[in-house]
């Protein structure tokens, strides 16, 4: 016997035999709905034998016993509040799978659209159209303390998140979206390098979260709980929910600071700090003014992580100071990078490499920071040894720059959008996730495998605007992400290498060659000194003016026109 798929957690099927409950045991369902009454037909197991063996193999049972063509209100409303407490995935059971299916439906009324319903009930081969009427008025019924639906559910009020719903407005002002993001200060994270250098002070970057919030969405100050995209549904922290038509997935990611032992517990004192911080980026600034001779250590873990440039660009820059202190001949720098190269796109290494030359910076591939013990100014790295074992090398230092490990938030690795590794799972032209249509994601909670950088943000947002759009009108995808990613690698205070790229390293630039080889170091003092023009570039992205960033056509299929 093979159950027939309703959704992912809900499949029905004929009538069960013994061995079919524990075949279904084994295929890894958590709960049985009988639909059917006793002594329907000969040979029928009773429903209490039944809940034995389904108890017995570790799955729940319920008993909703249903008259052919006869569905209750007070059967539906058993019906709803088991599929809401039972665990998943479920399977209803009758004669042929029909009333399971139908009770289902009318259940699922107050959450899914009639359409919707009928589709995914015919998909599996059952015919629900005679109760079409009755779908019609369970979703249209008043629900009193039901949760709203908004045209689209943002999660994320980071750069991603708000600079899609300035660019869904900017298009359809009309549109009803909220936000949820329970932060009250939005951050200029890219800033963070720059207060660790000196040239910006720690304020510029931090705004209220109300500043960058459009006017036009509604702000649900909370943390999103969970996903539920079978019903179109986040929970929220208190217990509440929101549904949506669609999703747009914008979280971030987590710094996993604990996955160094001791690295908590160092941060801000005896010379460890981080760029990766608020609070710690203006003691970057302060060793680096400070530390006149011994070893500074910069790290970087293996990939992914947001903004790759920026655990070089701290050392560089640090570098800049000692180098105008003239201290610089009197510290050992040294770059562990968990990594294999340099940078990740060829073009860019040769201008890199000038400057870990004129720094003196020892480079150290392959090595990955594992341990800290800031009270001794003490750590400890991994790496392969010459007979390819894993060994262990201890590293004083005098400051000591550290990356954590970045990872996809718990609440989206436990979520049915997780896919490999626990990354929201998109198409990364189109940024649609690959099993639910009505879901979008960007930024650095995706699986695309591009740069972690706002500037990936900037070039994706009006793309998912774009495709949100089409998917609120029931069309196809419109508009492609290519990939770009940016990072103005600050090689000394006013020069940088302007790394520009897409998927698969090819070089994407913005600028005309002869006004800026992003692959030489380049005098940009404007840019990097002037502390009110990336803010204001960023305010701008927020506000969704979209510059440099038009989104590409969907290509066509052979034989078709692009859509």
């Amino acid at each position: 016997m093979t159950p027939k798929q309703i959704v992912s957690d809900f499949h029905v099927s004929g009538p069960l035999a013994t061995q079919d409950l524990a075949a279904m045991a084994a295929a890894g369902f958590r709960a049985v709905i009988c639909t059917r009454p006793d002594g329907e037909e000969p040979g029928q197991l009773p429903a209490d034998e039944v809940a034995t063996l389904a108890e017995a193999l570790g799955m729940a049972f319920v008993h909703i016993p249903v008259t052919p063509g006869t569905f209750a209100d007070a059967d539906v409303a058993t019906m709803r509040t088991m599929l809401d407490r039972l665990p998943g995935p479920v399977l209803g059971y009758c004669r042929t799978g029909t009333r399971a299916a139908t009770l289902w439906a009318l259940a699922e009324a107050d959450r899914r659209s009639p359409d919707e319903i009928t589709a995914l009930t015919a998909a599996a081969g059952i015919d629900v159209s005679a109760q079409r009427a009755r779908l019609m008025a369970r979703a249209n019924a008043p629900r009193p303390g039901a949760p709203k639906t908004y045209d689209v559910v943002i999660v994320g009020g980071g750069a991603a998140g708000i600079a899609t719903a300035s660019s869904l407005l900017k298009r359809r002002p009309s549109l009803d979206i909220a936000i949820v993001e329970p932060a009250e200060c939005h951050y200029y994270q890219p800033g963070w390098t720059m207060v660790g250098a000196g040239v910006f002070q720690p304020d510029t970057t931090r705004v209220p979260m109300g500043a960058v919030m459009p006017d036009r969405v509604t702000w649900i100050r909370q943390a999103a709980a969970g996903f539920a995209p079978d019903t179109k549904e986040v929970a929220l922290a208190d217990g509440a929910c929101v549904r949506y038509r669609v999703l747009v997935a914008a979280p971030g990611l987590r710094l996993a600071w604990e996955a160094i032992p001791g690295l908590p517990e160092a941060l801000g004192r005896n010379g460890v700090t981080s760029n990766y911080r608020f609070d710690l980026a203006p003691y970057t600034f302060r060793l680096a003014s400070t530390v006149k001779a011994g070893r500074a250590l910069f790290t970087q873990p293996a990939m992914p992580i947001k903004c790759a440039g920026a655990p070089q660009k701290a050392m560089y820059l640090s570098c800049d100071i000692w180098r105008d202190a003239g201290v610089l001949p009197r510290l050992e720098v040294e770059f562990h990078n968990a990594g294999g190269v340099l940078f990740g796109v060829p073009a860019y290494v040769p201008a890199l490499m000038e400057y870990v030359e004129r720094y003196g910076i020892d480079l150290n591939f392959g090595s990955t920071l594992v341990a800290v013990d800031g009270d001794a100014q003490v750590a400890t790295f991994e790496r392969k040894a010459t007979d390819g074992s894993l060994e262990q090398v201890e590293r004083g230092f005098d400051m000591l720059h550290a990356v954590p490990p970045q990872k996809p938030l718990d609440v989206v690795a436990a979520s049915p959008l997780a896919g490999a590794g626990g990354w929201i799972e998109v198409d990364p032209a189109t940024l649609r996730h690959m099993r639910f249509p009505d879901v979008f994601a960007l930024g650095d909670a995706t699986n695309t495998p591009n740069a972690k950088t706002a500037a990936a943000a900037r070039k994706q947002a009006p793309v998912v605007a774009v495709n949100v759009l089409a998917a609120l009108e029931g069309k196809a995808p419109a508009a492609q992400y290519d990939g770009y990613g940016s990072c103005p690698l600050t090689v000394e205070r006013g020069k940088i290498v302007l790394a520009e790229f897409g998927y698969g390293g090819a070089l994407l630039p913005t600028f005309p060659r002869w006004v800026l080889d992003g692959t030489r170091p380049t005098r940009l003092a404007w840019f990097l000194k002037d502390r009110m023009l990336p803010p204001i570039y960023w305010h701008a992205m927020l506000k969704g003016r979209e510059w440099l960033c038009q989104p590409q056509p969907v290509a066509a299929a052979p034989g078709r026109e692009a859509a």
